[in-house]
């Protein structure tokens, strides 16, 4: 078991993972009663959910500035941290084009999308809450493949519903509009995915 310093860095990845999840279960809601009226509003509180994100980045900063000895590399510490913010960034990212393209109406497959984000995002953070065990490595393992194949789910949803836009939408200008949000959204997993990446390397590092 790690001890209390060690602890530091384990419990503030977690964290930031949590600020994610919160992310995007704000995006989630936003979408589930969408109002193009109340876009602003949405905007606010969901910069706010980010902001918490950030605090917990620069805090890892902070903490890696001062540490003579870290657990783990100290790059790999960063790199996952930043990894994890650009995760809570890119989806807010997605609310952020829905403004910009003035969105007013959603197509079947972004709630879906969301979702699955939402669900990539907890299990990035089941995954971070286990990084604590890197030496033993099993469940660790496990669950970034199975993160792996949820982002293979989103690419699959990202195509289908890139496929179908034009049964959706009015004109090529919301094709375009929905073009840019889905490659937000996309890259939201992808973010997640690298998020496990960098774990998965630290545990070859140390085996």
């Amino acid at each position: 078991m790690a001890n209390k310093t060690d602890m530091q860095y384990f419990n503030n990845l977690h964290q930031s993972g949590v600020c994610a999840c919160n992310v995007a279960d704000y995006l989630v809601s936003c979408l589930t009663e969408y109002n193009y009226e109340n876009i602003k509003e949405m905007l606010t509180k969901i910069h706010a959910f980010e902001h918490e994100g950030d605090n917990k980045k620069h805090e890892m900063s902070k903490m890696l500035a001062k540490a003579f000895v870290t657990p783990v590399d100290r790059e790999d510490l960063a790199l996952i941290s930043q990894n994890i913010d650009d995760v809570t960034d890119g989806i807010e990212e997605v609310l952020q084009k829905m403004y910009m393209c003035k969105v007013t109406k959603l197509i079947p497959s972004a709630l879906p999308f969301a979702q699955k984000i939402a669900a990539c995002c907890y299990h990035m953070t089941d995954m971070l809450g286990e990084f604590v065990n890197f030496k033993k490595p099993a469940k660790l393992h496990e669950l970034v493949i199975e993160l792996n194949g949820m982002e293979e789910e989103c690419d699959v949803l990202y195509m289908e519903a890139y496929h179908s836009l034009d049964e959706h939408c009015e004109n090529a200008l919301e094709v375009i509009s929905w073009r840019e949000i889905l490659d937000s959204m996309e890259r939201c997993a992808d973010a997640c995915e690298h998020v496990g990446d960098c774990v998965e390397t630290v545990v070859m590092k140390n085996s």
